[in-house]
């Protein structure tokens, strides 16, 4: 990825291996904070989500099985690639991928922290890569989630793109291009922030006197490279003649999906913003009525990055808060001005602000809960594996971690892997098939055992969830109860 070389407050511009050498002591200490952050959850299989489901399907592809073909997800085949590569080299465990994630979390940390050098000092600069950083984990990305793997994207982008006046801005346009495309392949909701940057590249050629037909050959050509890995993605499916899973995974069925009731403002959303929204309101206020950023246009920049940021966070129909984590490091560039140890209020700010971001982390108690959620982890593996094989008799995870299909070595017996494509109200009709006539057929097949919730995490298919009961209650007995995430979690064996 690559880096401009930060300028000094006074405008002084120096060698990139000068710079790094003089701010080694400020990467290292932000690659503690990194590892103190992010290494309470290493090994743990259960620490949030969705990324199960990313790991499942990108340590399957490494057994030669593809997304959309042999397991459905409509998130784009770049981020189950990642997961693919993290778990070629390190093998099939959770701490796979959350070593590469803490990769990607140390090059989103560092691009922060030399974009800031632009404008403010090491200090403040390393005090908005912490705040970035930090966030981060706050907004539920201390794991695997994929904001924590395009932010990075992002930041190269803005890196390639802020030097309005290099001499090879053309050049850097186009690799900045090609980052957004692969972005796009992490998670398809970067587009207004794709956009964004495409617009602002043509806005300094035009500044740098590009004639009308040249700005419509670039604005072609930036198009065409932003396009193109999500184009090859396509000619790959096309090739094996299932472009049309490609599409409905990819496209189709994001239309098909229903909003939740709380649309893109839920309940807690209030109380959860306050930190971006502090950052930003404190940014704002700083540059007009404390001191002035130099150069000014690269916050304005950083304005309009942070703007296309929370366009890409509102982009789909519903919204949850961690979705936000898309605005860690926006938010903390744009709060600069605030940080900047040269304002009347010196580093008292950006200081007070990284301190109380630390302490909301509450990093003991998550490590003691981390701890607890993955020995229930283990106590369920335990309990379903003699009930469960690799070839027919499979668990099915009505509602629970995706993880333990590998923690148990289970066959899977549909290719909705993640239990909430066949048990959420929302995706009635977002799937290629019925809901109900799925689970049907799986419950047909008589699973050697099914995992159960106490309390759904969205809204329930009646229908569904009547059939699973039924089926329950015919055929299976409880045999373990255990907590997870403020759930309880079930484990029902089959009576033969």
């Amino acid at each position: 990825m690559t880096v401009v070389a930060a300028s000094t407050p006074a405008g002084k511009t120096g060698n990139i291996a000068a710079m790094l050498r003089g701010d080694a002591l400020a990467l290292v200490l932000l690659g503690a904070l990194v590892l103190l952050t992010r290494g309470i959850w290493f090994g743990d299989p259960v620490a949030d989500f969705d990324e199960q489901l990313y790991s499942f399907i990108g340590w399957r592809m490494t057994e030669g099985e593809l997304p959309f073909i042999d397991w459905w997800d409509r998130k784009p085949v770049g981020l189950f690639a990642i997961f693919g590569a993290a778990h070629w080299l390190f093998g099939p465990g959770p701490l796979a991928y959350q070593i590469v994630a803490t990769l990607f979390a140390f090059a989103g940390a560092a691009l922060v922290y030399m974009l800031a050098r632009r404008l403010v000092g090491r200090l403040s600069a390393w005090l908005a890569a912490a705040i970035s950083t930090m966030l981060l984990c706050a907004y539920a990305s201390y794991s695997g989630q994929s904001e924590v793997f395009f932010l990075p994207l992002m930041l190269g982008m803005v890196a390639l793109l802020i030097d309005a006046d290099h001499p090879h801005f053309t050049r850097r346009a186009m690799m900045a291009m090609l980052l957004g495309g692969l972005a796009l392949q992490v998670k398809y909701t970067v587009v207004p922030q794709c956009l964004f940057f495409g617009l602002y590249a043509l806005w300094v050629e035009h500044k740098r006197g590009a004639a009308f037909s040249r700005l419509i050959w670039l604005g072609a050509a930036f198009a065409l490279i932003g396009l193109l890995p999500t184009l090859l993605v396509a000619v790959f499916y096309a090739a094996l003649g299932e472009f049309d899973a490609f599409m409905f995974a990819n496209f189709l069925s994001f239309f098909d999906r229903t909003p939740a009731p709380q649309g893109r403002w839920g309940a807690d959303h209030a109380l959860g913003v306050v930190p971006i929204a502090l950052l930003v309101v404190g940014g704002i206020y700083g540059a007009f009525r404390m001191r002035a950023p130099e150069p000014f246009r690269d916050w304005l920049f950083f304005c309009g990055w942070a703007v296309s940021s929370l366009t890409s966070v509102l982009l789909p129909g519903t919204v949850y808060l961690y979705y936000y984590a898309a605005l860690a490091a926006p938010a903390a560039l744009v709060a600069l001005p605030m940080l900047d140890r040269q304002s009347p209020l010196r580093a008292v700010p950006g200081i007070l602000i990284a301190v109380a971001f630390l302490a909301l982390l509450s990093i003991p108690d998550r490590r003691q809960t981390s701890l607890e959620e993955r020995a229930a982890a283990e106590q369920l593996a335990s309990v379903i594996a003699p009930h469960v094989d690799a070839e027919d008799n499979c668990l099915w995870l009505w509602d629970g971690p995706s993880a333990l299909y590998r923690m148990t070595n289970s066959c899977v017996p549909t290719r909705f892997v993640y239990p909430d494509h066949l048990n959420n109200a929302l995706e009635v009709n977002a799937l290629e098939v019925s809901q109900s006539e799925e689970v049907a057929r799986i419950l047909a097949n008589r699973p050697g055992a099914i995992v159960t919730a106490s309390r759904p995490m969205t809204i329930q298919n009646e229908e569904a969830t009547a059939l699973v009961e039924a089926a329950l209650a015919s055929d299976y007995e409880e045999r373990l109860s255990v907590e997870m995430h403020d759930r309880t979690l079930t484990a029902w064996i089959r009576r033969d």
